[in-house]
């Protein structure tokens, strides 16, 4: 999801942790993208990526009148993968392959940029036309270098094809990667973790291991030993650390890491492993050098 403007670290507000299995704990920052808030944690100046993620974004929660909604115009995205995960309400995504599809909570919306596409995000009429809300998160991750000028393409993995289970009466979901021997058939380009727990107030979960990972608190409140992870932060936890969380509030988490892929340019809705590559992706945005989306060709985001 564009918010608009050149992609830049956010200098957020970082607590060090003197817990064994935190490194830091970064506050997410509250960000207006036209029309609604979302708590940006990556790519913040103190961390720019966990494992593949380089960019995490919770939408809303908003609420919108009738005949008012989602309107994010077709815009380019190369050498990532977009991942669109909703707890309530609705996207209509449609792309530069000819895709259109409605995205629902607890769906996977998978999008390959490889080599360029083109993408809108907006809302059925149905959906515009009453009041209704919007919650979710938005991921993206860098592609292997081997990857990063793959052939574009569009996955949806509908909410009864993602496991769950319940880890010692706590429901979990395998969004993407291996857990709890849970595998997920979300498509993945390297060692890639995100997983969902809903824990009640007083509940434990010890999480998997992984080689950089991060704990983000969609809701209410856990604790790690002595460290608070409060409501909208991004807890950095120790590579290859066993780490149990403990619910203070009844709370929604989500877990992310995986296998890191070395540093990434990173320009708007661009990211590459090679700077003069965003730099070609700039210039043919503004030359309108890509394809664009069938039936949504009439407006676009123009280059920062």
């Amino acid at each position: 999801m564009s918010d608009l403007l050149a992609q830049k670290d956010i200098d957020c507000k970082t607590q060090k942790s003197p817990c064994q299995g935190v490194e830091q704990i970064i506050q997410g920052k509250e960000k207006d993208i036209g029309g609604f808030n979302v708590h940006r944690c990556l790519p913040v100046a103190q961390l720019r990526s966990v494992g593949p993620w380089v960019f995490f974004d919770h939408m809303g929660p908003a609420e919108f009148e009738p005949g008012k909604g989602l309107d994010v115009r077709p815009h380019p995205h190369i050498n990532l993968a977009t991942v669109t995960y909703l707890f309530e309400g609705e996207i209509l995504h449609r792309d530069s392959l000819g895709n259109t599809q409605a995205i629902k909570p607890g769906d996977i919306n998978l999008m390959v940029a490889g080599s360029g596409i083109v993408h809108s995000e907006r809302e059925r009429p149905q959906v515009r036309e009453q009041q209704h809300r919007l919650h979710g998160l938005q991921l993206w991750h860098a592609l292997p270098e081997e990857e990063e000028e793959t052939a574009p393409a569009f996955y949806h993995y509908p909410i009864e094809d993602i496991p769950s289970a319940e880890i010692r009466e706590v429901p979990v979901r395998v969004m993407m990667g291996s857990a709890w021997g849970l595998t997920s058939p979300v498509k993945t380009f390297c060692n890639t973790l995100y997983l969902e727990a809903f824990l009640e107030q007083g509940q434990s979960l010890i999480l998997p291991e992984a080689q950089e990972s991060a704990l983000y608190v969609a809701e209410g409140q856990v604790r790690i030993q002595h460290t608070t992870v409060q409501e909208h932060a991004l807890a950095q936890l120790k590579a290859d650390t066993s780490v149990t969380i403990h619910a203070d509030k009844k709370s929604r988490i989500a877990v992310i890491g995986g296998e890191p892929l070395g540093e990434r340019y990173m320009h708007w809705n661009f990211i590459s492993s090679r700077k003069e590559r965003v730099e070609q992706a700039m210039a043919d945005w503004k030359e309108q050098r890509f394809t664009p989306v069938p039936g949504d060709d009439k407006e676009y985001i123009p280059l920062p």
